[in-house]
């Protein structure tokens, strides 16, 4: 049972190094395991891709009862009040809702599952609807462009804005962006606001952080592209005197994993109530 656990976790958190630390375990002892199931199955189950090790055709065959066979153990365990091994609970969501829609969500979470481990991760949007559809991740938040077909529930429609330091000073073009790395929903909606509006401009900064938006836009190197939500106090929203083109809205959209389990689904639930209460407009 340890071992399929091993293999059901080092899979859905595509890295055994991070198996290891998620079950409390000793790489050499992943990978003892690893091997003795090899051993018992009598074909190989895994190979090396890079740094790391994918499921072979016989591991994905075995991983997809592996899955069952743990949850139906836990399950057991828990009907007969034995002590099964400490649920681990996968969350994605942007880092623009780190300081509220987070904390807010893990303190409420807490009080219903004491003792319960949550593994959160910030990312691209394309990256948390991967995660999820592949099962790395139970539930997330993302963005989506307004409208654009693709999985989850729309939960709403929030407007993109123009940010600035309060200290910018609007100059003549080209006008200086702080922006996303590529793929980024927000980058792709400035660019194409200023090529329709025939608005020259030039990358000043490229970043994969929000705080790196931040930083570059307090050292006066430019505007950039986000939703209102979460912006620092020393931060402002350009108006229509800045001489910029009108921006689309962007949909928010809570994604979820097939048929999440207790307690991923009542995670999955309370960072919804969350988002609807303090992130979408009333």
């Amino acid at each position: 049972m340890d071992a399929l656990r091993t293999m059901v976790a080092g899979i859905e958190l595509g890295s055994f190094a991070r198996a290891a630390i998620q079950l409390g375990r000793s790489q050499s002892a992943i990978s003892m395991q690893l091997k003795k199931l090899e051993q018992q199955a009598g074909t190989r189950l895994f190979e090396r891709k890079g740094r790391g090790l994918v499921p072979t055709e016989a591991g994905e065959a075995l991983a997809a009862y592996a899955r069952r066979i743990v949850a139906l153990n836990d399950e057991a365990a828990r009907a007969l009040g034995a002590a099964a091994v400490p649920a681990t609970v996968r969350l994605g969501l942007p880092q623009d809702f780190f300081d509220d829609i987070m904390p807010a969500t893990l303190a409420a979470f807490a009080e219903r599952h004491p003792g319960v481990h949550v593994d959160v991760r910030a990312g691209p949007n394309h990256l948390l609807q991967d995660h999820v559809r592949a099962g790395r991740l139970d539930g997330a938040i993302a963005f989506f462009a307004e409208g654009a077909a693709g999985d989850g529930e729309r939960l709403g429609t929030m407007p993109m804005r123009w940010l600035a330091h309060e200290t910018y000073a609007p100059a003549a073009p080209p006008v200086p962006l702080v922006l996303f790395d590529h793929p980024c929903l927000f980058r792709q909606a400035a660019l194409a606001a200023l090529d329709r509006a025939a608005t020259r401009w030039r990358a000043a900064v490229t970043t994969p952080s929000l705080p790196g938006i931040w930083g570059a836009l307090r050292s006066s190197l430019g505007i950039a592209v986000r939703t209102g939500h979460g912006l620092p106090d020393d931060m402002i929203c350009l108006g229509k005197d800045a001489g910029l083109p009108p921006l689309p809205a962007i949909d928010l959209r809570m994604l979820r994993s097939d048929n999440p389990q207790e307690p991923a689904g009542d995670l999955c639930t309370l960072l919804k109530a969350e988002t609807l209460a303090r992130v979408i407009p009333a």
